[in-house]
């Protein structure tokens, strides 16, 4: 892999986390993963083994941290709501579509 495409891979994910964290922090992580089948904390959970493939330690918090921009229990009380019954109903028929 070419050093120009890791930087615009790198950029391109920089893009996608300032995309959610400032022009859509409204989109709820339950309509990402029905509609996109992952969500803020799968990019976290994928940031983390990325950094474990390469024998870089990161805690589950920090690499929250990295993809919401601030402490998860921050962004979360400031943006997250209690999921409805359809987001729920939605989400439980994506997840049986998707196995």
């Amino acid at each position: 892999m070419s050093t120009s495409q890791i930087e615009l891979e790198a950029a391109t994910f920089r893009r996608l986390l300032r995309h959610l964290n400032e022009k859509r922090p409204d989109v709820q992580n339950i309509d990402l993963m029905t509609l996109a089948g992952f969500c803020r904390n799968c990019l976290a959970d994928w940031y983390r083994e990325a950094a474990a493939e390469r024998g870089i330690e990161l805690s589950k918090e920090a690499a929250r941290a990295q993809v919401y921009g601030e402490p998860f229990e921050q962004w979360k009380a400031k943006h997250q709501k209690p999921a409805s019954a359809e987001q729920l109903a939605a989400f439980e028929r994506a997840q049986r579509e998707a196995h």
